[in-house]
């Protein structure tokens, strides 16, 4: 059993392993923070809460079943901290044990063949990396969206990105508001 994450890729990467393998399509993410909590318990070494989104329910649900029958699984999202995260929460989700990691660049028979030959495990310093980003884009998201709800506009939300954009707007605003006007000749 191979795992991409994208179903456009599971087609295409059929067309070169052939029947040897069954290749199918996480569609992204599997786990994330819950929508309607923080999700992150601050007082415990900020451990973040995953739950299963409604969307991916069914996807879950069709990988368990076949990893179940596999003989291996393999484990080929993208090759950044998102799809290494993917990669651990597939692998956290469907409870592998060892699964193979392989990586590959460009999506032609030669570059699969060899990153089939050259698998590897699952960096869980990318994985780090990735929960701590969407930890920080909560914590701080969590917060100050409400705020932007009252005083701007509702459905607008904030994270570290948009966090110091906002700040930036404000330290602006404050210059403006500061500025005293002064008529002076030469």
């Amino acid at each position: 059993l191979l795992l991409v994450e994208s179903p456009t890729k599971a087609k295409t990467l059929k067309t070169f392993l052939g029947k040897d393998y069954h290749i199918l399509a996480s569609f992204g993410h599997v786990r994330d923070l819950p929508k309607k909590e923080l999700g992150v318990d601050v007082e415990k070494d900020f451990i973040p809460k995953y739950v299963i989104p409604s969307k991916a329910k069914k996807v879950i649900a069709e990988l368990k079943k076949n990893s179940k029958n596999a003989e291996n699984t393999i484990l080929a999202t993208d090759e950044d901290r998102e799809g290494e995260a993917i990669a651990w929460h597939l692998s956290e989700t469907l409870k592998l044990k060892k699964p193979k990691r392989i990586v590959f660049h460009e999506i032609t028979k030669t570059a699969i063949d060899q990153a089939l030959l050259n698998p590897r495990q699952i960096d869980m310093n990318l994985v780090d990396a990735q929960q701590a980003r969407r930890i920080l884009d909560r914590i701080v998201g969590y917060k100050l969206s409400p705020f932007l709800w009252k005083k701007i506009a509702r459905g607008l939300s904030a994270g570290r990105a948009q966090s110091v954009a906002v700040r930036l707007v404000v330290e602006k605003e404050r210059e403006i508001e500061k500025f005293i006007a002064q008529e002076y000749w030469q």
